[in-house]
């Protein structure tokens, strides 16, 4: 095969000259040869800088100093190096940031590894003056939805240099979010993305960087708020861009989606419990939320419940759903994934929600909102976040990770900000609860629905592995929220034989590829 070669791009400014010698240095020892660095000196008063950059280059021939005549800052100074750039891909890098030693190298593997690779990034951490190393990022694998609440990728960032020019390079204006502006344009055209799960970057920390205080930047969030919106016009999403609930975040705030044939599907007993004090039959109270706090047009509610369901609860029900409401006898012994099938199988909608009969509406337009992203063709499935009776999260997505299936965050604040901020914002998991869940019929039944050999467990990861493993997304929508009943003191009694199904049919998991 061809060489790949890679530019890698610094702008430069006022960097202190130790630090800058450690960048240089950062790269002419890399393991791969085959690189440029593209050294742009953004006007610095420094007059030392000049000298660094004019010793390395005579260093090293594959070293090219870019001298500016005036300061334009970051998005002039990144677009004069790409500009300067020769290698078949852009590698950003920071001025006082440090590439780790194998970084091009495992890059290049990836990039012949791959099929039409377009754009790569790594996993990162953070470096202080005195050489130590400190919070690692293990970033999730390609994560459209993430992005859009936080620019996520960020280092190491590799970029097919035809495409970098292809979309505009930096765009002036947005100044403290140009790298995220600039890679939500680049990933809306990459034909090949790849996540690389190594610390190849480590980002410097030092007075005055974002990589110590976010908030040194203000200024980029509302550029980052730009850059998110109109991401999303250009995509075709009805929905806008606001500032999320810390620095770095954003909330996308999609319109539901109210004229969408769908059918609520609820497996019950008719269960009585006490909830804030009071006894309540769970899925009249779970229905009745529903409704209050819908305007939805086109909706169905599917009562899928056992023969010994108490009548007056069915009379209930259809007192507050009226003819909307569709009540499907289920009967022979407990099989969970069986009665969902079966609610589907009689249902109408071109969409399907499930929905335990414990829960209750916190949010507005839950079945819309849960709806709006499904009309993107790559969402397969979207869930909620479900809170406990106490406001402790009982959900905010599966993580199927060492060998373990479990529910992320469980038992966490609901004010929580997560690893890296991953409460705060929609974002792609392996797996969602089907306590709450919403999928269009056409990927509920391209995958096979339930798997009724899991009748009580792991039925819903399941599901969820089956609808990724089809190529689709699994959205958590962090805007979404009910309660969720369920007794956090309740032991779950798991089969041998039901891990057993699973375990044959998926094997151990190792690395979340979406850690949360």
């Amino acid at each position: 095969m061809n060489t790949i070669v890679f530019s890698v791009v610094v702008p430069v400014y006022n960097t202190r000259q130790d630090l800058l010698l450690e960048m240089i240095r950062s790269v002419t020892t890399q393991t791969y040869p085959h690189w440029q660095l593209v050294l742009v000196n953004d006007a610095s008063p420094d007059l030392g800088v000049s000298g660094v950059l004019a010793a390395a280059a005579v260093e090293d021939r594959r070293i090219v100093v870019v001298e500016r005549a005036v300061n334009g800052g970051i998005v002039a100074a990144s677009n004069d190096g790409i500009a300067a750039a020769t290698g078949d891909f852009v590698a950003l890098l920071d001025h006082d940031d440090l590439l780790a030693p194998e970084a091009l190298e495992r890059v290049a593997e990836a990039i012949r590894n791959g099929t039409n690779v377009d754009y790569v990034y790594t996993d990162e951490d953070k470096v202080t003056t005195d050489g130590t190393f400190y919070d690692r990022f293990d970033k999730p694998s390609w994560s459209p939805e993430r992005l859009r609440g936080q620019m996520y990728t960020s280092h190491l960032s590799v970029i097919r240099t035809s495409l970098v020019r292809e979309v505009g390079a930096f765009r002036p204006g947005f100044d403290g979010s140009q790298d995220h502006d600039l890679i939500l344009r680049v990933t809306e055209r990459a034909r090949g993305i790849v996540h690389i799960p190594e610390v190849l970057y480590h980002w410097r920390a030092v007075e005055g960087s974002t990589a110590l205080d976010i908030d040194s930047k203000s200024y980029a969030w509302d550029a980052g708020v730009r850059a998110v919106d109109e991401h999303l016009k250009r995509s075709g999403i009805k929905a806008r861009a606001v500032r999320g609930p810390v620095p770095g975040t954003y909330t996308v705030e999609r319109e539901p989606q109210l004229d969408r044939s769908v059918s609520v599907i609820i497996p019950t007993r008719g269960t009585r419990g006490v909830v804030f004090g009071e006894e309540r039959v769970f899925v009249v109270e779970a229905v009745r939320s529903l409704l209050e706090k819908t305007a939805h047009r086109d909706l169905e509610i599917v009562v899928v419940y056992d023969a010994e369901t108490d009548p007056a609860v069915l009379t209930e029900l259809s007192e507050i759903a009226g003819d909307r409401l569709t009540p499907v006898l289920f009967s022979g012994v407990f099989n969970f994934s069986r009665k969902c099938n079966a609610g589907v199988l009689a249902s109408r909608g071109d969409a399907v929600v499930f929905l335990n009969d414990d829960v209750q509406a916190i949010s507005d337009e839950i079945v819309g909102q849960l709806l709006a992203p499904l009309d993107e063709p790559d969402v397969g499935m979207t869930g909620a976040l479900l809170l406990f009776e106490d406001g402790t999260i009982q959900h905010a997505g599966h993580q199927h990770h060492d060998a373990n299936f479990t529910h992320a965050y469980f038992g966490y604040t609901a004010d929580a900000y997560g690893a890296f901020s991953s409460l705060l914002f929609n974002r792609e998991a392996s797996g969602l609860t089907a306590a709450c869940i919403a999928m269009p019929r056409s990927v509920f039944l391209e995958a096979g629905g339930f798997s009724e050999s899991l009748p009580g467990n792991f039925n819903d990861v399941d599901l969820c592995l089956k609808v990724g493993t089809l190529g689709y997304r699994l959205v958590w929508l962090r805007g979404v929220q009910l309660y969720h009943f369920e007794s956090k003191s309740r032991v779950t009694t798991v089969q041998e034989w039901e891990q057993r199904i699973l375990i044959d049919r998926w094997g151990l998991p190792e690395r979340d590829p979406f850690l949360a």
